[in-house]
């Protein structure tokens, strides 16, 4: 497991090579990272954990929320297609295959079934839309489509940051212990391979942080 020491010290070897956008958003994601590591409770690392994905991933093209998953699939697709070596791809298929399955076909991290909870109008199909989306999952993960799978894993860990950001999960709470574990360990490993990749392709153009600094 990539550490946010060893991260650290190689971005300070290579930084002053690095364009202000993307380098702003590594050291944050970096800072982020750091703070997770000294987390002793799984509520407060995984929303910890979350910040420095979003510190990696938001930029000012508009991409700092996850709506419909488009821009999110596409940048982790672009991490998967650069990951010369293999690292999400050992991630998803090698290390944490059982854990993404579990959590692909659990239903409270799937949004339209809160949003049914909720009264939303339009989502009263929410359970064929569930059966839709693991049925879609399970051919992405049948043809080891690396890029698509995280992108749906995301899209449910997304939920799962919902629930806590807005309050609406108690801290500590047995009631989603299990799939917070696992969404810690797959965010725990991700994050850190995320952050070298970019490390990895600093040349190319990821456009500038969020709230530059002014």
């Amino acid at each position: 497991m990539l550490t946010h020491a060893q991260l650290k010290a190689r971005q300070r070897d290579e930084r002053h090579a690095h364009a202000e956008g993307i380098a702003l958003r590594i050291h944050r994601a970096l800072s982020w990272l750091a703070r997770a590591e000294l987390c002793d409770d799984e509520d407060g690392r995984f929303i910890f954990l979350w910040i420095a994905f979003n510190a990696a991933y938001a930029n000012d093209l508009g991409e700092m929320q996850v709506t419909q998953g488009r821009l999110l699939g596409k940048f982790l697709k672009r991490l998967d297609a650069l990951d010369d070596q293999g690292r999400l791809h050992q991630l998803v298929w090698s290390r944490y295959p059982g854990a993404i399955r579990i959590l692909l076909d659990n239903r409270y991290v799937f949004q339209p079934f809160w949003d049914h909870q909720n009264g939303q109008a339009g989502s009263e199909d929410w359970e064929a839309k569930f059966t839709s989306a693991k049925r879609a999952a399970h051919a992405s993960l049948a043809s080891q489509d690396t890029g698509t799978v995280l992108s749906i894993v995301f899209q449910r860990l997304y939920t799962l940051r919902n629930q806590l950001i807005h309050g609406g999960a108690t801290w500590g709470s047995s009631v989603n212990r299990e799939q917070l574990r696992d969404a810690n360990n797959i965010m725990g490993d991700a994050v850190p391979v995320i952050i070298e990749i970019l490390l990895d392709n600093t040349d190319k153009l990821w456009g500038d942080a969020c709230y530059p600094v002014r």
